[in-house]
């Protein structure tokens, strides 16, 4: 561990922040209490933010963390009694939670991170309150239940598990990428959190409503696919936590899978028929077919952007 929080720290870069502090409006018929301090990452998410603050009810402190909204996202976080800290990415490392994780007066030992359109059930509130009690492990994975234009996801291979509640002195974000750029998503994307020593995985799923509208999922997806194709073109150095691996964890299998289909012709439509067949995302209608539609996309947007990064270089060598 003492290496990985090493590797860690060698990824730094500088950035720009301040904390704004704001009035508490907890409601009274509220419970409080629960001693889990949460980190909510924000970015015009206005919209979005009431189902999930409202979920967070009786949590010990709630954080969201804004990138320069130009919505009410500062304002109706506020107004829920959650306290705002602003977030200028300028590239490098670290990215918005892994700062958040450094920099915030965090009150309580257990961290849970949310997006802004996830939301907690009562079932999950209460498991994550009996895995405290437990004393078991440092960490706990939690599926996601994603919806997808107003229908949920029961197969095209939308079930997958984050690990996003753990103890803060034990758990903090891989870096798989040191040459980070603003195009790249101020947050993280698909690196995960490590943790020191035993984690689990809780029964009860996290509320995902993954789309507003096309358009915001496409933008956000092609920052996505800049940072995929700057991670894949860094190769096996990109591994340094967690290597793809078959038999490993369900994230080790997930980059196991896309590194090998990544090297195949063809691979964004092999990609789409893996989610649209072989994981029945025919069985989730159209919202299914659009989902594994654009999956298949972002693939071929990854492939298209290695191409270009190495066909740039090509040329400035021949010019050189």
């Amino acid at each position: 561990m003492g290496t990985e929080l090493v590797q860690s720290n060698m990824c730094k870069e500088s950035v720009m922040q301040t904390t704004a502090e704001p009035r508490e409006v907890v409601p009274a018929s509220v419970p409080v209490g629960i001693p889990i301090s949460v980190i909510v990452a924000a970015r015009n998410e206005a919209n979005n933010l009431p189902r999930c603050l409202k979920s967070l009810a009786g949590m010990g402190d709630v954080y969201v963390i804004d990138s320069q909204s130009s919505d009410e996202t500062v304002e109706v976080a506020r107004s829920a009694g959650a306290k705002v800290a602003h977030f200028h990415y300028h590239g490098g490392w670290p990215k918005k939670r892994q700062w958040a994780l450094d920099t915030l007066p965090l009150a309580h030992e257990w961290v849970l991170l949310l997006d802004a359109d996830e939301s907690l059930t009562p079932e999950l509130h209460a498991e994550l309150q009996r895995a405290m009690a437990s004393g078991d492990c440092n960490g706990y994975a939690i599926s996601l239940q994603i919806h997808f234009l107003g229908r949920e996801l029961r197969h095209s291979g939308a079930k997958f598990q984050k690990l996003v509640f753990f103890r803060r002195d034990k758990g903090h974000y891989e870096c798989r990428l040191k040459d980070q750029n603003i195009s790249m998503c101020d947050m993280e994307v698909h690196e995960h959190v490590v943790v020191e020593g035993k984690t689990g995985t809780l029964r009860a799923s996290l509320l995902h409503y993954n789309v507003e509208s096309l358009s915001r999922y496409i933008q956000k997806h092609n920052e996505y696919s800049n940072w995929e194709a700057g991670v894949w073109a860094a190769g096996e150095t990109s591994y340094n936590n967690l290597p793809p691996a078959l038999l490993g964890t369900q994230a080790q299998r997930r980059r196991w899978l896309r590194k090998n289909l990544l090297a195949l012709p063809g691979s964004p439509f092999l990609f789409f028929i893996y989610k649209y067949v072989l994981r029945l995302g025919f069985l989730d209608g159209v919202p299914g077919l659009i989902y594994c539609a654009m999956q298949g996309i972002q693939f071929f947007h990854i492939k298209a952007k290695i191409y270009e990064a190495k066909h740039s270089a090509e040329l400035t060598q021949c010019a050189e």
